[in-house]
């Protein structure tokens, strides 16, 4: 089979008995940097003679069939440099070829940068898309943050050190300045650190400087405050141009907190 196996994201102690057991006792480990593993394995006082194979961004659609027909025979450990495999880190094309071949997928829970951040932010925990990096092309990210723009779910984004000023720039002005938000540091490590506040203030906050893996958390856009007139009015002049009637229902409903049901319902009554 095919082990997804989560790995700390800062703190060692985050290491589960079970991930221990299976690395300690693992044939082949694909790894993301076969020397971080390694360093990891010495940190965690793990001896082992496995079998490092390194599987990263530039070399994944060439190794991962060479491993699915591998993991016919012989269970193979997949791991990332932290964190799960496949979320926003190699793994993917693994699990897609895997699942295609009829190989049995199995995870070995544990930390995760997403869900870590998310709990801590104080922004609503209801709801969430997780985007991974933004574009680094200007031209692109900003059209990306205006499809995200009245997007009502909490948002979660990665983001280097030396973009975070950039993005938090780029999320105020495509957002707004105080829309509530939160950067998350180096979540697990010694010098953790969550600051919350408005886009705009945050921006201000990074130009000091920010060191660290990055997390930032991003409160969902407010429902507009729209008469359901107004919403059916929308609604109709869509479908007129087009769209089809259950899909412009539901992004209204989403903008305006207005049940889609009920716009799909006055809708049709007004034809």
């Amino acid at each position: 089979m095919i082990l997804l196996a989560a790995t700390p994201i800062g703190n060692l102690g985050d290491a589960s008995p079970r991930l221990r057991d299976t690395l300690a006792h693992a044939k082949v480990i694909a790894a993301e940097d076969t020397r971080h593993t390694a360093q990891l394995l010495r940190l965690l006082e793990i001896e082992t003679r496995a079998e490092l194979v390194a599987l990263h961004d530039h070399n994944e659609h060439e190794r991962a069939a060479r491993l699915v027909e591998r993991a016919k025979h012989e269970d193979i450990v997949l791991v990332s440099d932290a964190g799960m495999p496949t979320v926003s880190d190699p793994g993917y094309r693994v699990v897609q070829l895997a699942a295609e071949a009829g190989v049995q997928v199995s995870v070995i829970p544990g930390p995760s940068a997403v869900v870590t951040a998310l709990a801590a932010s104080g922004l609503p925990t209801d709801r969430f898309a997780f985007e991974g990096f933004m574009p680094r092309k200007p031209g692109e990210r900003a059209r990306l943050l205006k499809e995200l723009a009245h997007e009502r779910r909490t948002l979660v984004f990665f983001e280097s050190p030396s973009r975070v000023v950039q993005a938090l720039n780029d999320l105020a002005a495509a957002f707004g300045v105080d829309r509530r938000a939160a950067v998350c540091r180096e979540l697990t490590k010694l010098h953790e650190e969550i600051k919350r506040g408005g886009l705009g203030e945050l921006a201000e906050w990074a130009a000091g400087g920010v060191r660290g893996e990055i997390v930032l958390v991003v409160g969902g856009a407010p429902a507009q405050s729209v008469s359901p007139e107004t919403a059916l009015a929308e609604v109709t002049a869509r479908v007129a141009a087009g769209e089809r009637l259950k899909d412009v229902t539901r992004e209204v409903s989403e903008l305006t907190g207005i049940p889609s049901k009920e716009l799909y319902a006055a809708a049709l009554a007004n034809r």
